[in-house]
């Protein structure tokens, strides 16, 4: 297997590291505009087959011509870049993986790669991803869904949450503020209640979940649950649902306050000669304050809760993935359960493990229980529990 990684920062380090561990990959080209620190994680990996290069990908001659190496590309870049990289995957005959949700124009694409013969696996990381996969598992094993409730966590384990946001950084902060002012969408009593971006972390839209281990956490909402009842094929039965995020207690507190006082906006604003974007701001002020020490770890949790009926019961499924940061390789949980997936999907699609073509989907083409074996043989276990309800 010969594979291109497109972007190597927090998450495409991981990538790596599988993928120089895998006996069936024999060469992999590492590709970044950052070749210092890229040059940084080849020396602690000691990895021959890893081929380090230097490249702004947006300069797609150049990036169409390490395509031309390869047979797969697994992209790990900001998503402005994952509609051209896509076609360029397309147009030069290689598989693509990325760990990100699906823009409009995959569709298009998807047709085009199923037409060549071609597959294109987005949301095939963390959350989205694992995530996924468990949701579609879980609504195979009952014959109607009724509530269905879906959690991705990455947060500091309780030693490291220090400072008075008990967080740490363990993707990229710019992600995570664009992500604090995303619509969301949840099904309350069989109705669909669109929350704006600016409302998400409200007391009304926040509840709270116990976990062993770490005790009562907040949830709030995170993106769109209507749109995967409907890929489900769950959408006419479900009375509740929502997709969320959760977090030490307080943190939705202190950010509904930054919300609502424009600190999250991007429209930058004139402060004295300059112009400012306050989401900017908050990012070069907290983003050096929210690092994890090398001896701190975090805490990477998916947790599906689906209820509905099952030969004529009532039934509760619960599967959790708990994840934390491995110490000897440095690697943060967060890093793991997203690189490591993205490497297990663009290996399973080249190994033929997956063989649909076209744009694909975690909830309905994946083979779970060799994508369960996969994660168990990298230290990531799913744990499943059943009972009425």
């Amino acid at each position: 297997m010969k594979i291109l990684v497109l972007g190597t920062g927090l998450q495409g380090r991981a990538t790596l590291h599988d993928l120089a561990r895998s006996p069936r990959v024999s060469h992999v080209i590492a590709a970044d505009a950052d070749l210092a620190g890229l040059t940084r994680t080849l020396d602690r990996l000691k990895a021959p087959k890893i081929e380090p290069v230097e490249l702004d990908a947006r300069h797609h001659d150049r990036v169409a011509a390490l395509m031309r190496k390869v047979q797969a590309v697994i992209v790990l870049l900001p998503v402005s870049f994952h509609v051209p990289i896509t076609r360029l995957a397309v147009a030069n005959g290689i598989h693509l993986v990325n760990s990100s949700y699906v823009p409009p124009e995959f569709h298009e694409i998807g047709r085009d790669a199923a037409a060549r013969g071609l597959a294109i696996l987005p949301e095939f990381g963390f959350d989205p991803g694992i995530d996924l996969v468990l949701a579609g598992q879980a609504v195979k094993e009952l014959d109607e869904v009724h509530e269905f409730y879906s959690y991705g966590a990455g947060f500091p384990e309780p030693r490291a949450a220090a400072g008075p946001l008990r967080y740490k950084i363990s993707w990229t902060f710019e992600g995570v503020l664009k992500s604090y002012v995303r619509n969301a969408q949840v099904i309350r009593e069989g109705k669909t209640v669109a929350i704006p971006g600016r409302e998400i972390f409200a007391p009304s839209n926040i509840h709270t979940v116990t976990m062993d281990g770490y005790g009562t956490l907040e949830a709030y909402p995170n993106g769109d649950v209507a749109h995967y009842l409907d890929a489900m094929g769950v959408a006419a039965t479900i009375k509740n649902a929502g997709r969320f995020a959760m977090r030490w207690p307080g943190h939705c507190a202190f950010w509904y306050a930054l919300a609502q006082l424009g600190f999250l906006e991007q429209a930058s604003l004139p402060v004295g000669s300059a112009t400012v974007s306050p989401r900017d701001f908050v990012r070069s002020l907290l983003e050096p304050q929210l690092q994890y020490a090398d001896d701190e770890r975090d805490v990477a949790v998916i947790r599906l809760d689906v209820r509905g009926t099952k030969s004529g019961r009532k039934r509760r499924l619960l599967y959790h993935v708990v994840d934390l940061r491995d110490l000897e390789s440095g690697l943060l949980a967060m890093n793991r359960t997203v690189g490591y997936t993205a490497s297990i999907g663009a290996q399973m699609i080249l190994r033929g493990d997956i063989q649909k073509r076209g744009l694909l989907s975690p909830l309905t083409d994946i083979p779970t229980d060799l994508f369960f074996t996969e994660l168990r043989e990298r230290g990531i276990t799913v744990r499943r529990a059943e009972g009425d309800w």
